[in-house]
């Protein structure tokens, strides 16, 4: 099911669905939070980012030396490290590179 929302209240993330509800519980040491795809989120904690899928399951983990976070939205996500761009999909694995 696809990601509407993820609220952070406390030190909680609630991921909700496209039906309003609640799909998983994740507590905020797991990360930041930085940015939301279709069916996935992405965490950053200490030097790593983090993919987590919309029941709360990590996915997917790929260093923060690869980029700077850009945004997320559909299947992908995007980092920015000096005058490129890198797309990674929910399991962090690059699918494309390009100028910024």
């Amino acid at each position: 099911m696809a990601i509407s929302d993820v609220q952070e209240k406390g030190s909680w993330l609630y991921v909700i669905d496209s039906n309003g509800k609640k799909s998983a519980t994740i507590s905020s040491s797991q990360g930041d939070l930085m940015g939301i795809g279709m069916d996935f989120i992405v965490l950053l904690k200490g030097s790593w980012y983090y993919t987590f899928d919309e029941k709360g399951k990590k996915i997917g983990t790929l260093s923060s030396s690869s980029g700077d976070f850009k945004n997320a939205a559909g299947n992908s996500f995007n980092l920015k490290k000096g005058s490129w761009i890198y797309t990674y999909d929910k399991k962090c694995k690059k699918t494309g590179t390009r100028a910024a």
